[in-house]
């Protein structure tokens, strides 16, 4: 029962009891308030995350190399959502509509006796346009090629929503600028809406705006799927440099969007950790940024950071406690360089997978899971292989304590 239906009820039962002097009316009258008012706390409670004190390692599972289903290649899976009603993950693959079109896939992840069994793939669902066609490839159209990342299931409207990426080509031979994008669509793929971009997040042809292939990799609701939550990977150019070995003063943005509008109705800086390693070969590429975020409660998110080095075929994943409420809003603020007034939220490190003793690929998405034998929540995440036999479509079963 809702508050206001609740306390609608309340009023009318008043208005009965003080027709008549009846003392059973009025023992009645208390217990129903005690009812309800026990009703709408528990109804409150029921729509909060699990609290996470510490993750426990149980299983790992990886998907043969270019497994093929429903006529597609399974691969480059870079977003996971649970949707505990009907059992079955949804799993988007950020192939730029190279191999097949852009997609994501249904598929049921077995757990028994708190280990991943399998993973049988059941759907797949191709991504459309405002045309209601597939999306191009970069051969046939690279201005309109979508770069999926991220993908969210919303119960409340039965939709989805997904990120891409863009693009951002500047060089002497040709410019490309495709501005990143979050997008509604409905269960069969089709278009429904955009959500309005900041202005900070235009792609431009000068140092400003996103950088290529760093922009929209994280999406999370909150509570009751009222906002959405969208992290960008790596600092824009006018918010400092990309993160370093042994340093790291550019500032990343979580931008909060109001589902009702789209709109962006506040951002808030997040301060990345400095490369894990340094790259075999000195001024080789090296990365670290946030590939998924998952709401908790409370105005707090479990971030996933993802480190790479050129030379090291594993990754770095560390996953941090994150708290917004300490953070300013910052949607106003074009540039972050010589801002030091600018609050920042505060992070806590809850588990770095190094000291887990085993090779952990390219991690990008993460989801809850569902309950465990012993009543427990679980925690699953998914690696991208990037379509590369060197890498793994790589799953990761967790215990949350």
């Amino acid at each position: 029962m809702q508050f206001q239906t609740a306390m609608k009820f309340v009023a009318n039962f008043v208005q009965i009891c003080n027709s008549t002097v009846n003392m059973k009316r009025i023992g009645v009258f208390s217990l129903v308030i005690v009812i309800i008012f026990s009703s709408c706390s528990t109804v409150r409670h029921e729509k909060k995350n699990p609290g996470i004190s510490h993750l426990k390692f149980l299983s790992q599972y990886a998907v043969p190399f270019n497994k093929e289903y429903d006529n597609t290649i399974i691969g480059g899976l870079s977003g996971i959502d649970f949707n505990p009603q009907k059992n079955e993950y949804y799993l988007i693959s950020d192939d730029r509509s190279d191999k097949n079109p852009a997609r994501f896939y249904t598929a049921r992840v077995l757990v028994s006796e708190n280990k991943i069994d399998s993973v049988v793939f059941t759907g797949t669902t191709f991504l459309k346009n405002r045309m209601g066609n597939f999306y191009p490839n970069s051969r046939q159209d690279p201005a309109h090629t979508p770069d999926p990342e991220a993908l969210r299931y919303d119960p409340k409207n039965n939709t989805f929503i997904w990120s891409s990426e863009g693009e951002r080509i500047v060089n002497s031979e040709k410019i490309i600028l495709e501005n990143p994008a979050v997008t509604e669509i409905n269960t069969r793929g089709n278009y429904i809406d955009t959500f309005q971009l900041p202005r900070q997040l235009h792609m431009q042809s000068t140092e400003n705006g996103p950088r290529q292939n760093g922009v929209f990799e994280g999406l999370t609701f909150d509570d009751n799927y009222k906002n959405l939550f969208v992290s960008v990977e790596e600092p824009l150019y006018q918010d400092g440099p990309r993160a370093g070995t042994g340093d790291s003063t550019g500032i990343i943005r979580i931008i909060k969007f109001d589902m009702k509008t789209k709109k962006p109705i506040a951002q808030y800086a997040y301060q990345i950790d400095p490369v894990a390693y340094p790259p075999i070969t000195p001024s080789a590429f090296e990365l670290n940024g946030i590939s998924d975020i998952l709401w908790l409660g409370k105005n707090k998110l479990l971030v996933l950071e993802r480190s790479y080095s050129t030379g090291r075929l594993a990754c770095t994943i560390k996953l941090f406690l994150t708290d917004l409420s300490t953070a300013g809003n910052i949607n106003d603020i074009f540039s972050l360089k010589n801002k030091p007034e600018v609050k920042i939220a505060s992070k806590k490190l809850l588990l770095n997978m190094d000291s887990l003793g085993i090779y952990i690929d390219n991690i990008e998405g993460v989801t809850f899971g569902p309950k465990l034998s012993n009543g427990k929540r679980s925690l699953i995440f998914i690696a991208d292989n990037n379509f590369n036999p060197l890498e793994r479509t790589q799953f990761l079963l967790f215990e949350i304590e």
